[in-house]
């Protein structure tokens, strides 16, 4: 697989986990009788941090890349890392804002 694709993988992987997360956990507060969109926002604020971590294999294979790239001297290594959270973030970000969209804003 080629960078590129690695990071358009990481970016819809994150933006999924936070839409699902945040449309299924809406679904879940009808039962329990809670607000459903107001419920979608916060789930969606609250999931991003994970849905980066999910969408880049878990942090320790990251740390990992990291600590080997940073004390061997492979910038190489930790630029491809520091680009894939990033792409996470983007695809994390995306998905919040387009919840926020459906929910009508801010709740």
């Amino acid at each position: 697989m080629t960078f590129e694709q690695k990071m358009v993988i990481i970016f819809f992987t994150a933006l999924g986990v936070v839409l699902g997360a945040s449309i299924i956990g809406s679904a879940s507060a009808v039962f329990v009788r809670q607000p459903p969109a107001t419920t979608m926002v916060r789930l969606a604020g609250e999931i991003k941090i994970w849905a980066i971590v999910a969408a880049i294999g878990g942090t320790f294979t990251a740390i990992e890349v990291l600590e080997s790239g940073i004390f061997a001297g492979e910038i190489r290594a930790v630029l491809k890392q520091f680009l894939y959270v990033i792409s996470g973030f983007a695809g994390a970000q995306v998905g919040y804002f387009l919840i926020l969209y459906l929910a009508g804003g801010k709740n």
